[in-house]
C-alpha cells in the first residue's frame, strides 16, 4: 500500500470506544467514519468513571476532554457495610496524585458529549446496522440492514458486548451470568454523610450499593442484588422492588433510591464472556466491550476501551503500519491481550467476593479489605490506575511497564 491518501478507518458503534477511538485515529492522521446501529445518539441514565489510566493514556496523544468540569474528580474511596459502619478507606486519591493524573465519575451522556466536541466534523452515520463484511486486496467493505455499504482500508468493531463485527469474527458465543441483576439511576442529590468527591460502597449479603458523586449536584447510585439468571436477565419490577431491597440500609442510600423517578431508574443484566484471544483478522479488529466485556466491578470498563483505542492509534501512526496493515492490527492486540485479560479476571474475581451471601464468605470478603496491609492495597491500586508504557514499532508510549491492572 504505496499511496499517499489517509488511511481510512471504518467504525462499528458510537459508544464510548467507537466515539474515542474516531478521536485518537484522528489525531494520528487517519480519516475515520463512524457507523451506529441506533437512529439517535442517546446515552443511557447512568453514570462511569474515566480512571486515571484513561486520562494519561489520552495525554500521549494530546487529547484533554476537560472531564474535570463535566463531572467530578475522586476525593475519596471509601467501603463501609449495608448500615453506613466504616470497612475500610482506600487510598484512592493518594494513588491518583502518585501517577500524576485524576480520575474522574461523570455521567455516559456528559462522556460521550465531550467525546463528539473532540470527534469534531467526524462523520457519524445513525442507524446503520452492520450486517456483515468482506475483506480484499483494497481493504474491507462493510454491509448494512438498508443495503448500503462503506470501504476502508481497516474496520474497527467497536459495538459493544452484542458486536456484530465480532460475531461475524468468531461466531455464536455463550455470555457467563454474574448472579445478579444491577440497579442504575442518577439524581440531583446532597446527604451530609457524604462528602463532595465522595464514591462510597455499601456491602450487604449478596447485595451492593454505590454512591457517587458525579458533579453539579447529581449522584449516580447502583445497586445489586443475588438472583436467578432468568430473574435477572429479564428484570421486570418496580421501583418498590428497589426500596424493599434496601430496607434497612444506611440512610442516605434508601433517600437516594427514594428521590429517583420510577422512570429513572434502569435495570440491567450483568455479564461478560470467556476472554478472547483472538480479536480480528486481516485489516479487523476490536476494542472496548466487543474485544473484552466485563463485569463493572472495577470500574474501569471505559477506561480499557479508551486504552485501546489510544494503543490502537499508536500502532497505527508509524508509516511501517501502512505498508502491513494486518500486521499492525496483530501489533495492537499483542499489546493489550494481557492487560485486559487480567482485568477481566479480577473484575469477575472481585464481583464473585463482594457479592458474597454466607456468612463465612462475607467474612472473607470484610476480612480481605480490613486486614490487607495500607502499601499492598496501595500497589494494587497503583497498577491499575497507571497507564502501562507500550512498546510498538519506532517508538516507547510512556507509562509504566509493570502495570497490569489487577485490583
Amino acid at each position: 500500500m504505496t499511496t499517499d491518501r489517509p488511511l481510512k478507518a471504518i467504525v462499528i458503534g458510537a459508544g464510548i470506544g467507537g466515539l474515542t477511538c474516531a478521536v485518537a485515529l484522528r489525531r494520528v492522521g487517519i480519516d475515520v467514519e463512524v457507523y451506529e446501529r441506533a437512529t439517535e445518539l442517546r446515552a443511557a441514565g447512568s453514570g462511569l468513571s474515566v480512571m486515571s489510566n484513561a486520562i494519561s493514556a489520552l495525554a500521549t496523544l494530546g487529547i484533554d476532554l476537560g472531564l474535570e468540569d463535566r463531572g467530578r474528580v475522586v476525593e475519596s474511596f471509601t467501603v463501609t457495610d449495608h448500615g453506613g459502619r466504616l470497612i475500610r478507606d482506600l487510598p484512592f486519591k493518594e494513588i491518583c496524585e502518585k501517577v500524576g493524573a485524576p480520575s474522574v465519575c461523570l455521567s455516559r451522556s456528559d462522556l460521550q458529549k465531550a467525546l463528539l466536541e473532540a470527534a469534531g466534523d467526524c462523520p457519524v452515520h445513525l442507524g446503520a446496522t452492520a450486517t456483515g463484511f468482506e475483506t480484499d486486496d483494497r481493504g474491507v467493505v462493510v454491509r448494512f440492514g438498508d443495503g448500503s455499504s462503506a470501504r476502508g482500508d481497516l474496520l474497527v468493531g467497536a459495538d459493544g458486548f452484542h458486536s456484530a463485527v465480532r460475531g461475524r469474527l468468531v461466531g455464536p458465543e455463550p455470555s457467563q451470568d454474574s448472579g445478579y441483576v444491577c440497579w442504575l439511576g442518577i439524581v440531583p442529590f446532597r446527604h451530609p454523610a457524604l462528602a463532595p468527591g465522595a464514591v462510597r460502597h455499601y456491602w450487604g449479603s449478596g447485595q451492593r450499593f454505590g454512591l457517587i458523586d458525579i458533579g453539579h449536584g447529581r449522584y449516580y447510585w447502583w445497586g445489586t442484588r443475588n438472583m436467578p439468571e432468568d430473574r435477572s436477565r429479564a428484570w421486570d419490577g418496580t421501583k418498590e422492588d428497589v426500596v424493599r431491597a434496601f430496607e434497612g440500609w444506611a440512610e442516605e442510600v434508601r433517600s437516594v433510591i427514594g428521590a429517583t423517578p420510577p422512570g429513572d431508574i434502569l435495570a440491567t443484566p450483568s455479564h461478560d464472556r470467556p476472554f478472547l484471544e483472538r480479536w480480528g483478522e486481516g485489516p479487523v479488529t476490536l476494542l472496548g466491550d466487543a474485544a473484552h466485556p466485563m463485569l463493572t466491578t472495577l470500574g474501569q470498563g471505559s477506561a480499557m476501551a479508551i486504552e485501546d483505542a489510544v494503543v490502537l492509534a499508536h500502532t497505527l501512526a508509524g508509516p511501517q503500519a501502512r505498508e502491513d496493515l494486518p500486521l499492525a492490527l496483530r501489533t495492537y492486540e499483542d499489546i493489550r491481550r494481557e492487560r485486559t485479560r487480567a482485568m477481566v479476571a479480577a473484575s469477575r474475581a472481585m464481583s464473585d467476593l463482594e457479592q458474597a451471601d454466607t456468612p463465612e464468605h462475607r467474612r472473607v470478603r470484610d476480612d480481605y479489605f480490613q486486614l490487607t496491609p495500607h502499601e499492598e492495597l496501595a500497589r494494587r491500586n497503583e497498577e491499575a490506575l497507571t497507564f502501562p508504557a507500550v512498546a510498538v514499532p519506532g517508538f516507547l508510549v510512556p507509562g509504566n511497564p509493570g502495570g497490569h491492572g489487577l485490583p
